[in-house]
């Protein structure tokens, strides 16, 4: 049976609930009463006690699912949006005067922009322990309204250690953003629904770019005898919308989808049924030293660290020198600095369009056809290309260099797959919380890395740094295909036993609190 087969499945099973007769009712229930509530997920204690829900099976999951989709969707979007923009900001605010106005000199705007991800990395060791403690939307929502703060606070920087030490505290409250995605879209979706709902909230970051580089041409504008800078008015705006959106997600999202005021006990029967194929569990809030150590070990969650890794270092080039570098090949000795930076600014906005353009591709992909392996390398391909352009071509050559720095962007399209990857492939739930930070936490050492290769004495042809591109690009491809054959050999090892189907969701192993390697009848996704 194919991947895609398998989960499909939660379309076409229309099964009764088993066990509904008052007896079996009864000695399940004396059997739910024996197993201690540390032994299976929270999703299979409620569906225990509304097992004999009316109507489960004439519940339309098509419109079930879309009044879902409606009710989260639009708030994760907005919460990857303004996550984007808060760091791409300090991206444009370097074209409109902060290395002047903070005495940036050297490599301290390298720096600022690198220690954003410092702060970002080293949180990630607590926010293994607090996504598995705290409800992941209640989590989420706090955090972001506490980074909407640090952005706003950005704007009062007046040195280069106010500036860093806001950057951090944004890194620092950012940690949680990626993994607390990741966990809210598994709870409301099958493994094949997650990755066009991955890519629909990662659209946010090719909307940021478009929508970042028109609030740098408006604020631009802001006149010189004004009060506050262009730069600072644009951080104090973007951080309170960033506040208001954090609001949104503590008052909107569900901590998960058994505590949905605006779902019934029988469609949250049907929903809990539609998604037990994934095998991989809702809420679980006991912290397992066993998975951790499990996780520790896993190979699989090496190779993903690997990949990120590699292909974040071009993710972090692109937030932090994407627009000084379009600005040195449009630059026109006939226009003044301010115009030259204008135009810099609105030139960075196809970045967004190529954004979007690879990341609607890669999640329509998966959706089709769950090779998610292969929808990997196609937008990877093209960021070699990108790369290997503004490497080797002559300066002379504007269209050709512009060319490369957008087709660079397609790099963002496969961290949500790595994400929705990684939710599909790995169980357990702190085996989960400590693999999707490490992949958060890979995503951060990656953009780390990317600024630094832009050094100072290399400028103003950053060789070294552009080269960097193209040969980590080409390292995640192979690591990927390492991965894919990785699941192939891995799935051969397991036994015959059959996949998991929605006509099992009563059953305790299809909830219990086990890992990817504990369960026989877990198969992994590629």
């Amino acid at each position: 049976m194919s991947t895609s087969e398998q989960n499909e499945k939660s379309f076409e099973v229309n099964e009764r609930l088993t066990s509904s007769s008052p007896s079996a009712s009864e000695a399940h229930r004396d059997d739910a009463s024996k197993m201690s509530t540390d032994e299976v997920d929270a999703a299979w204690t409620f569906l225990n006690e509304h097992r004999n829900a009316p109507g489960v099976d004439e519940v339309d999951m098509k419109k079930l699912r879309r009044r879902i989709d409606w009710r989260i969707v639009p708030i994760m979007f907005g919460c990857y949006t303004m996550q984007f923009l808060d760091k791409v900001i300090y991206n444009y605010a370097a074209v409109m005067g902060i290395k002047k106005d903070l005495d940036l000199t050297g490599n301290r705007f390298s720096n600022v922009a690198t220690f954003l991800f410092v702060g970002l990395l080293c949180f990630e060791i607590p926010n293994i322990y607090l996504l598995q403690k705290v409800p992941a939307a209640k989590w989420l929502g706090i955090c972001v309204t506490l980074w909407g703060v640090a952005t706003a606070c950005g704007a009062a920087a007046h040195n280069y250690p106010s500036i860093l030490a806001s950057r951090i505290f944004l890194g620092i409250f950012e940690a949680t953003i990626a993994p607390s995605l990741a966990l809210i879209s598994s709870q409301w979706y099958t493994k094949t629904e997650q990755a066009p709902r991955f890519s629909f909230w990662y659209l946010g970051l090719g909307f940021g770019q478009i929508i970042g580089g028109v609030l740098s041409y408006a604020f631009q504008h802001v006149s010189p005898n004004a009060g506050l800078a262009g730069w600072r008015i644009m951080f104090v705006v973007l951080g309170c919308v960033t506040v208001l959106i954090g609001l949104c997600v503590i008052a909107f999202i569900p901590d998960t989808p058994m505590q949905a005021s605006w779902m019934t006990v029988t469609e949250k029967v049907a929903l809990l049924k539609h998604v037990s194929v994934n095998q991989t569990g809702i809420r679980s809030s006991r912290f397992r030293v066993k998975e951790l150590i499990e996780g520790l070990l896993d190979i699989q969650i090496w190779l993903q660290i690997l990949i990120t890794v590699l292909f974040s270092v071009s993710s972090g080039v692109i937030t932090t020198y994407s627009v000084m570098l379009i600005g040195q090949i449009t630059r026109d000795p006939n226009k003044t600095l301010a115009q030259n930076s204008q135009h810099a600014a609105l030139m960075n906005t196809p970045s967004g369009a190529v954004s979007i353009f690879f990341i609607l591709m890669i999640g329509y992909g998966v959706r089709r056809n769950a090779h998610r392996w292969m929808w990997i390398l196609a937008c990877i391909i093209p960021a070699i290309i990108g790369g290997a352009l503004m490497s080797f071509l002559p300066k002379t050559n504007h269209a050709g260099l512009l060319a490369g720095i957008y087709l660079v962007n397609a790099v963002v399209a496969p961290m949500p797959m790595q994400y929705n990857w990684l939710m599909a492939n790995v169980a357990g739930a702190t085996k989960r919380a400590y693999s999707v930070a490490m992949i958060s936490a890979a995503f951060s050492i990656g953009n780390i890395i990317g600024p630094q290769t832009f050094q100072a004495h290399d400028a103003p042809d950053y060789r070294p740094a552009k080269l960097a591109l193209v040969f980590t690009q080409a390292g995640s491809a192979l690591v990927t295909i390492a991965l894919f054959l990785y699941y192939i050999w891995a799935n051969k090892r397991r036994s015959s036993q059959a996949r998991q189907t929605e006509d099992q969701y009563m059953d305790k192993e299809a909830w219990t609190r086990m890992t990817d390697k504990e369960n026989p009848s877990f198969r992994y996704e590629y």
